[in-house]
């Protein structure tokens, strides 16, 4: 491990966070807000200041090649980090007394969770709901992947700190060097996040919603500027855009760029794609007959409206709401519930299991009843055009076993809070797969604040691991992670 090194990077990510704040920050002071803007004065001079005398205290350090051992500490220790600090402007601002709840706020900002603690959220000032926003934004994409793209001396020791971040059992490596691949795909999301603000704008909304709301859909977060989220607008418009965009960062975004280098046919013959918008209309189309023959709502259209926009956000771990389908009919409450367990595709800004570890272990009962037939036979799992090999396979199904296993576990923790079995299962589900919004009192009408602050601080932690996939985090805490 290269103790120093690795510090002097991780504070040097955080400078640059820091140095974003400075938009939120002139927000406050554009609208008056003058207790926010000045805490974020404050972090940013604490942050550059902490910084600037770390690196003059290390300078005879020189950079060295970053290891994949320092790749999973690096970002495990930003993201805390960047928590940690982005969570100072909520406290010093007074909107929060609780540095717990700052915390849990922020990286659930950061993870795209969109998950909160906030009970009356247009209470709070336009800078501080801002800059929950914003934190989706960067933790979509990823702030480490944005650092490898705008660091050159970084190196082949970037290719470390993009596979640690990213997500997905595999890492498209759409140019040779880590820094053109991390590029290309902040690129892409800037464009998108583009188009979707230019077009909510044309929905009515002001541009410090659209831009709030566009942060928040293509991360697949869901912090949202309203208490009653999307559904605030009341717009089919609104609704139809924030939908299609959803659903579009649940994507790969590496297909994106095949597209936009003349490799369509590659891209929409991809597998996992295939099976997500699958899998999505599938259950829209229960979704929508369930919502019409239960008289949820009159005409069909308004069925698929509301439908459409629920499991996109759930499929995609966004966590908006037009709606509290808590209350709908348990047929369609359950395709949400369902839905919950998939997650987005690997390489997008979504969370959950993922698309291509769900339908990679669901083949594996084919074919072991197959080699039950035929014992001397060959059979392999297929995913598209491409065979999944055997490493892989066995990779992705300790995944999901790990996944389901520290769900388990943390819901029986949760338990002791005093929490119904519902709330427990739902608010341990939706942290660890960055959801956002569940079932029980932590639904589209609840929140996290009936959670002592211990139970916070478990929550933090399952975000972060859950964004990170597990293993960058997890590695960390063996012994032969430590040992020379």
């Amino acid at each position: 491990m290269n103790w120093i090194p690795d510090l002097r990077l991780a504070m040097l990510l955080q400078s640059g966070i820091a140095i974003m704040m400075m938009l939120p920050m002139g927000i406050g002071y554009q609208h008056h807000e003058t207790a926010s803007a000045n805490s974020f004065l404050f972090t940013i001079v604490l942050v550059l200041v902490i910084t600037a005398v770390f690196l003059f205290a290390t300078r005879k350090h020189k950079h060295v090649q970053v290891s994949s051992r320092d790749g999973f500490f690096l970002v495990t220790l930003s993201w805390v980090l960047a928590t940690a600090f982005g969570a100072l402007p909520l406290v010093w601002s007074g909107e929060y007394t609780n540095y717990s709840y700052a915390f849990f706020e922020i990286m659930s900002g950061f993870t795209t969770t969109g998950a909160t603690v906030l009970a009356d959220i247009e209470g709070c000032s336009r800078s501080i709901l801002f800059w929950r926003s914003m934190t989706n934004w960067l933790g979509g994409m990823g702030f480490v992947v944005l650092f490898v793209a705008l660091m050159p001396f970084l190196g082949a020791g970037g290719t470390h700190l993009f596979g640690a971040e990213s997500v997905g059992p595999t890492k498209d490596k759409l140019a040779p060097k880590a820094r053109t691949t991390a590029m290309a795909l902040w690129l892409i999301y800037i464009g998108f996040s583009v188009i979707e603000t230019i077009m909510l704008l044309f929905g009515g909304l002001d541009l410090y919603e659209a831009v709030t709301v566009t942060f928040s859909t293509m991360s697949c977060a869901g912090f949202c500027v309203k208490g009653a989220s999307i559904g605030a607008w009341g717009s089919a418009y609104v609704d139809v855009v924030v939908t299609v965009f959803m659903l579009i960062g649940g994507t790969n975004f590496a297909l994106y760029f095949k597209m936009l280098t003349g490799k369509g046919r590659i891209a929409f013959k991809d597998g996992e794609l295939r099976s997500y918008l699958a899998i999505f209309f599938f259950a829209l189309l229960l979704c929508a007959f369930g919502l019409k023959l239960t008289g949820v709502y009159q005409s069909f259209g308004t069925c698929l409206r509301y439908a459409a926009f629920q499991l996109a956000s759930i499929i995609t771990t966004t966590g908006f709401a037009t709606t509290d389908y808590c209350l709908w009919p348990a047929f369609p409450l359950f395709l949400v519930i369902l839905m919950m367990f998939i997650g987005g595709c690997a390489g997008s800004t979504a969370g959950g299991m993922k698309v291509i570890r769900i339908t990679t272990v669901l083949k594996l009962t084919p074919v072991e009843l197959k080699r039950k037939i035929h014992p001397n036979g060959v059979f392999s799992v297929r995913g598209g055009d491409r065979r999944i090999e055997g490493n892989l396979i066995q990779s992705m199904a300790g995944f999901c076993a790990t996944y389901l296993f520290i769900w388990i576990l943390a819901s029986l923790m949760i338990m002791l809070t005093g929490a119904d079995i519902a709330t427990s299962l739902a608010s341990t589900i939706l942290t660890l797969g960055n959801i956002g919004i569940g079932f029980g009192k932590v639904g589209p009408t609840g929140n996290f604040t009936i959670f002592p602050d211990w139970a916070k601080w478990l929550f933090s932690f399952l975000m972060l691991i859950g964004r990170l996939e597990l293993y960058t985090v997890l590695v960390l805490f063996t012994k032969r992670f430590w040992s020379k």
